[in-house]
């Protein structure tokens, strides 16, 4: 039997998150989502984290769809 995760995806790393972007005025990369206080304390506390606004940083997803 096959089991099945959640809609949710799990961000084995921000950096390959869309929401991961470089802050030009703070000279580091900084995560765009606005994490609620329970999110975010779950992220800080936790070796694994499923993200609820983690997005596959994909560049070539629109070229895809315009195929």
């Amino acid at each position: 039997m096959e089991r099945r995760r959640s809609g949710r995806r799990q961000a084995d790393s921000c950096e390959t998150c869309e929401n991961y972007v470089y802050d030009e005025e703070f000279e580091y990369y900084v995560c765009t989502a606005s994490l609620d206080e329970d999110d975010m304390a779950r992220f800080m506390g936790s070796q694994r984290f499923d993200c609820p606004y983690y997005r596959l940083n994909d560049e070539y997803r629109i070229v895809r769809r315009q195929m």
